[in-house]
Formats: C-alpha cells, structure tokens, sequence
C-alpha cells in the first residue's frame, strides 16, 4: 500500500510514476502540490515560480479568483455537456466571441493540439478553394523546435 500523498517526498512520487505511467512526456523534477497565482509549491513546501503557465493555459495565473467563481457558478448548475447536445451558454459565447476577434464564425476547441489540427484544416482549404493550390500540393510550414501538440499529424511538426 503506498501512502497518502502529502506524506510521499518528490523523489517518492515521481518514482512512483516510473512504471505506470506512459513515457510521453519528460518532466522536470518538480512535484508540484499546491499553486497560487504566478507561484507553484512542491511536495517539501519550496516554492517555484511558475514560467510555463500551463503552456499558456493559465496566463490567468493559478487559482484567479475570478475563474474560480465563474467556475463554481458553472459546476453547481452544469458540469459538462459534450457538443452532441446544444447547451445554454454556447450561442451566447459564440457570439461575444465573434465580435470580439470581428469573425463572421468561431470554432471552440478544447486543447491546443484540436486547434492546430483544425488550423491545419481550414489552412488547406483556403489554399485549395481560394489560393488555387492544385489538389495534393498542399504544403504545410511550422515553427522549427516549437511543441504543437500530440496527434499523429503535428506530433511531427514538433
């Protein structure tokens, strides 16, 4: 039996991961805990300042007040609803959002690597409708050492 965590130390935890987790991801050596605004804090308590922001999912910062009240409002009413389903906060979200990037259509994604695949797509489509690109000859050109993602089609691109 292992024990709680909160009583495991960093190199425990992490050791721990070792065998059965997969090796996608490589790491630092920091098991992080607990987190507050730009500052994240490990198992022992040393605090770090968090540079990463989540690959730029928190540029909020950790735990902003504001997110976590308008999260808590949507929890307590709805948690999820999958786009099978219409729900009553996306037109209203779509249409803000349109206005404000001055786009006639948005496409909401849930991570990065869905929004460079449908990039990718729309890319295309716009060289082959618009541009006159012959059909195949599509090229694609990405950023030289960036992380795009982990799909098949821009793990490459990585």
């Amino acid at each position: 039996m292992t024990a709680p965590v909160g009583t495991r130390s960093s190199a425990d935890l992490i050791s721990a991961e070792e065998p059965v987790l997969a090796h996608n991801y490589h790491p630092l050596p920091v098991v992080v805990a607990r987190a507050e605004g730009t500052w994240v804090e490990d198992v022992e308590g040393r605090r770090y300042l968090d540079m990463l922001a989540g690959y730029s999912a928190l540029n909020f910062g950790h735990r902003h007040p504001a997110l976590i009240e308008a999260a808590h409002r949507q929890l307590d009413r709805l948690t999820l609803t999958s786009r099978a389903f219409h729900n009553d906060r996306l037109a209203e979200f779509a249409e803000r959002l349109a206005e404000l990037t001055g786009l006639d259509m948005v496409l909401p994604m849930n991570t990065g690597a869905e929004a460079v695949e449908s990039g990718i797509k729309v890319a295309r489509k716009w060289a082959y409708d618009v541009k006159g690109v012959p059909a195949d000859r599509a090229t694609i050109v990405v950023a030289a050492e960036n992380f795009h993602g982990r799909t098949t089609t821009i793990v490459s691109f990585s």
